[in-house]
């Protein structure tokens, strides 16, 4: 199994130490903010669509979303197995290019009149299934592109990226579909997807895959080894765990809330995209954050702390009453909090991952993980749009905020809470320099 530093410099150059140096790394980190910010467009328009242009109550908007979701638990592990046989280039190109089509047809469709609940529900699935492979590729890729000291670093500069599509992402989606039209506003979104299929496919340096043989091993024997790998070390078993509580929950307060701003507190799609926005530059800020803050207090204490301060301001939501020159500031405190807290437990938590994980495991530990921690997400969105129709906005935000406090609690009474400020190599490459934020 080559190492990540000859799997890093398989072209016959060395990675510089500085990453930004490195002329592969920055196509790596504009084709993956393209693509974020496509992604974080198109997670508004679909759903805003549905509520203001075809006016879809709680339960539509609910199965939008599910079916959107449906794929990472229908495709997660196979996408896993997928990465560890291909290129990651490779596989990010064609899935952006995809997603690009995807929204291009929506595009066309709305033009030409027939972009119903039918026709969003098709692109939601397509769209949803090609970033299931997106997102565990370009997990992996970064392992195969940079050094292992490199990864904090690395991992905080690409998330970084995706705090500035956080920014702009939402506020776009939203003010297309308010200002303009259904039709531009998905055109937008496949833009950005070409733009990252340009990006990606100029990455020069060839890449080292980490397993290939002539008869490789049947697609559920390389499943099984990647759920056993995970459910074997306690650190990824609890990730696993924590994350599928939180995103249940998550899924379930996101489609509330995109029923209760619109409705209840009578913001427009521009406003709607602005509040969401505001999680952009504080997911920038913490990415900042997770660059220092392990290496000076630890990652187990930086990683409960920031869960619980995260999840936990989405209690205040539910309260709001008002004008929105009252609401709006309030949540745009609430989702700036939301995503300086969050994007340090997706740093964190990633850094973990990729620490512990040996090379030729990386794509499905990925996706095993995604799949564990994201798979209940149709299931969470189901569950937010009945609970909107029964108990009404106000009391299921405050519900499932509630419950989205059970990820933190699963961590600080793990393992994962006690970790320290360096963390350990994984178990086949025991001569990796242990992990820093330094």
């Amino acid at each position: 199994m080559p190492s990540s530093s000859s799997a890093a410099s398989d072209s016959g150059r060395p990675v510089p130490s500085s990453l930004w140096r490195d002329g592969d790394f920055r196509r790596l980190w504009v084709g993956q903010t393209a693509s974020q910010l496509g992604e974080h467009a198109s997670l508004v328009v679909l759903p805003l669509v549905a509520v203001l242009t075809l006016n879809a109550g709680a339960g539509q908007l609910g199965a939008l979303r599910a079916v959107g979701q449906a794929p990472i638990l229908l495709l997660s592990l196979f996408a896993g197995v997928w990465v560890d046989r291909w290129r990651t280039r490779t596989l990010m190109a064609l899935t952006d290019a995809g997603r690009a089509l995807a929204l291009g047809a929506a595009a066309v469709a709305g033009f030409l009149g027939g972009l119903g609940l039918p026709a969003l529900l098709v692109v939601a699935f397509a769209v949803g299934a090609l970033s299931v492979f997106f997102d565990v590729a370009y997990q992996a890729s970064l392992v195969r592109l940079v050094k292992r000291d490199q990864l904090v670093r690395a991992n905080s500069a690409l998330e970084g990226s995706r705090s500035a599509a956080q920014i702009g992402g939402p506020a776009l989606g939203g003010a297309l579909v308010s200002v303009l039209s259904a039709p531009i506003a998905a055109a937008s979104s496949a833009v950005f997807f070409a733009l990252s299929t340009v990006s990606i496919r100029r990455i020069g340096r060839r890449e080292s895959v980490p397993e290939h043989s002539e008869r490789p091993p049947r697609v559920w024997r390389r499943i099984h080894e990647g759920l056993r790998f995970v459910t074997g070390d306690t650190s990824l078993r609890t990730v696993c765990l924590a994350s599928a509580t939180f995103q249940f929950f998550f899924a379930a307060v996101m489609t509330v809330y995109l029923l209760f701003l619109p409705r209840d507190l009578h913001l427009s799609g521009t406003a709607v995209g602005l509040a969401l926005a505001a999680t952009g530059p504080g997911a920038l800020l913490g990415s900042l954050l997770a660059a220092r803050l392990p290496s000076r207090f630890g990652y187990g204490a930086v990683l409960v702390s920031a869960a619980v301060l995260g999840d936990g301001v989405f209690l205040f939501v539910p309260a709001l009453h008002g004008s929105p020159m009252v609401t709006i500031p309030a949540l745009l405190t609430v989702n700036f909090a939301f995503g300086t807290f969050s994007q340090l437990v997706n740093v964190t938590v990633m850094t973990i991952r990729q620490t512990v994980t040996p090379d030729r495991m990386q794509g499905r530990a990925a996706a095993t993980i995604n799949f564990v921690g994201m798979g209940l997400t149709p299931l969470g969105s189901l569950l937010g749009g009945l609970l909107a129709e029964a108990w009404g906005t106000r009391t299921s935000l405050l519900v499932t905020a509630a419950g989205m406090l059970l990820s933190p609690a699963l961590m600080a009474l793990s393992p994962l809470a006690r970790l320290g400020r360096t963390l350990p190599a994984p178990p086949e490459s025991t001569d990796s320099p242990e992990i820093t934020s330094e």
